[in-house]
């Protein structure tokens, strides 16, 4: 683990939305020198705007700093069931064709979360010394003191956040809550998983009262900072990771019925601070930061380059990206009695002869883009997609979808990637949204209790799906099931609700069912005479999966640090 000496501050590039829906970005601080360019301790320390709350900033940043190219968003669902990036050489493939190891780990996930803890230990162990009474005339002097108050508590739900980051990932780390010189951060040894979750908990418990449900009647305004609802958000998060199987073997109830209770204190208040569930077309494009729906999101400013990276191909500069699988539409349920499109249509289907796709989920239309769909939305690039062999958006053109779909969801279909007269829409990931406790709270209640249909804790586990699935544009048949039953109609729908917001990758690993849905992974040719066909991608999985490796430069630096099991 390397240290984030003081002396120079590299801010990245999250983004907070103002009101206004201007973008505050900041670029690099070197502490160094003097004058314009000194910014050394003292000075960090006695002015505001580019001093102490760009520290802050630089903290949010590594939220955003994810494992792969910025132009496919921070996506993991081409290692699961859910996608096929289109391109063999994205880095996504290295999760499942062999090209990932201790050697080559992916370490942004270490590298980041560590950063970003050594910033925010340095920023609460020295945020007693600011003194801004200096600028005391200045007119926005008593805006700096009110957020200067709330520094110390968002910093605090960052570092609890990358700490949830790091449990999930890595199992047992380092629990480091001071700055440490570089022979103490390469000395330090892991921290059984359960202490972490007990720090990220109590870290949550402490800070929440501290912080606002919003920022709409705070200074500024500023939207995308930790809020109260995010704390508790995290909490409950963390709390059902560690009732999962892979963390909790034994299957101690005690813990699934924490984790209940955490998800249930969020879905009693989300009237009172304001939350309340979204039409699933509104979670994301260019006001989905706005979204009643969203708890915590990462907001970027106006762009086109997601759109490039999974408009298809066919589409000037399209380069397809993420191709949803036949396995996820599989999921996808019909409206009429609940049958799934796998069960229906569990063969080759003659296109000319039935329309498999009528009457499923309306997430479905929402979330994929099949053959014959209109898509982008555009004016200037609308036009029907052939995703048929010889087809115009298909193969054997290089680069189109090995799956025969393309990605809706998330993508915005109003931007224009032409190479003249291009349009640029502003994007939100999802990070925590009201529709996921819904669902955490029937997965920990049906865990804890041992039935879908116990109304202990207030709501029974089915009630609380069918909320989601009874909103006015989804429209789903109930779920009445319990048992074994239950639980594989449960991971479905969690599946098909939560498809492309970073869920399965880490579910599946979490349930210790990484073999079982992403060993084989179906896919769909359609040939020009209008015939879909299954085809079978095969994966790498091994269970040593479930975690990622320690990076081996980590293990040369330290030999404190174990590697996990193996890897």
């Amino acid at each position: 683990m390397s240290t984030n000496k003081f002396h120079k501050i590299a801010v990245g590039v999250f983004t907070f939305l103002l009101p206004l829906t201007s973008c505050l970005f900041y670029s690099c601080a070197d502490l160094d020198y003097t004058e314009e360019t000194t910014r050394d301790e003292a000075w960090t320390y006695e002015y505001f705007d580019n001093g102490i709350k760009n520290l802050v900033f630089d903290v949010y940043a590594q939220v955003y700093n994810n494992e792969f190219e910025s132009n496919s968003a921070y996506f993991l669902a081409g290692a699961t069931d859910e996608a096929q990036y289109a391109l063999e050489t994205g880095a996504i493939n290295n999760y499942v064709n062999g090209g990932w190891s201790p050697a080559n780990p992916y370490d942004r996930t270490w590298t980041k979360c560590y950063t970003a803890i050594a910033d925010a230990n340095m920023f609460l162990e020295k945020i007693d010394e600011a003194d801004i009474s200096d600028w005391k005339y200045n007119p926005n002097y008593s805006k700096w003191v009110a957020q200067l108050e709330l520094f110390p508590y968002e910093v605090r739900f960052l570092r609890a956040y990358f700490y949830f980051e790091l449990f999930r990932t890595y199992g047992d780390v380092p629990l480091v809550t001071t700055t440490l010189n570089n022979a103490q951060a390469n000395s330090v040894s892991r921290t059984p998983a359960e202490k972490i979750v007990n720090f990220i908990v109590e870290e949550c418990d402490a800070i929440a009262p501290y912080l606002p449900e919003n920022y709409n009647t705070e200074v500024n305004s500023e939207v995308g900072r930790a809020t109260r609802i995010a704390a508790y958000a995290l909490k409950a998060r963390t709390l059902l990771y560690a009732a999962s199987p892979l963390h909790n073997p034994n299957g101690d109830k005690t813990k699934w019925a924490k984790a209940a209770e955490a998800c249930k204190y969020i879905l009693d208040n989300a009237k009172v601070w304001g939350l309340k569930l979204s039409p699933y077309a509104l979670l994301w494009g260019h006001d989905a930061f706005f979204n009643t729906e969203l708890i915590f999101g990462l907001g970027r400013g106006e762009s086109n380059s997601f759109e490039m990276a999974n408009y298809p191909i066919g589409v000037e500069n399209g380069s397809s990206g993420n191709c949803p699988t036949q396995s996820l539409v599989d999921q996808y349920e019909y409206q009429d009695n609940g049958q799934t499109f796998g069960e229906r249509y569990p063969g080759s289907i003659d296109l000319n002869e039935v329309d498999p796709y009528e009457g499923l989920d309306p997430r479905f239309a929402l979330t994929v883009v099949k053959n014959g769909d209109e898509w982008p939305s555009n004016g200037a690039q609308k036009k029907v997609m052939e995703t048929f062999i010889g087809g115009f958006n298909g193969a054997p053109k290089y680069g189109a979808t090995p799956t025969s779909y393309y990605l809706k969801k998330y993508v915005d279909g109003s931007c224009v990637t032409t190479t003249d007269n291009q349009t640029s829409r502003r994007h939100t990931w999802i990070v925590f949204r009201l529709g996921e406790f819904y669902l955490d709270y029937a997965e920990a209640v049906y865990n804890a209790t041992g039935s879908a249909n116990d109304a202990t804790y207030g709501m029974t586990a089915n009630d609380a799906i069918n909320v989601l699935r009874t909103r006015a544009d989804i429209q789903m048949p109930k779920f009445k099931e319990d048992g074994e039953a239950w639980v594989k109609r449960y991971e479905r729908e969690r599946l098909v609700e939560l498809a492309f917001e970073n869920h399965r990758f880490w579910d599946a690993r979490r349930w210790k069912k990484g073999a079982q849905y992403f060993k084989t992974i179906q896919a769909a040719t359609i040939s020009s005479s209008n015939v879909l066909t299954r085809s079978t991608i095969t994966r790498q999985w091994d269970d040593k999966f479930n975690f990622y490796p320690i990076p081996q430069s980590e293990l040369k630096k330290n030999s404190n640090l174990t590697q996990n099991p193996g890897w």
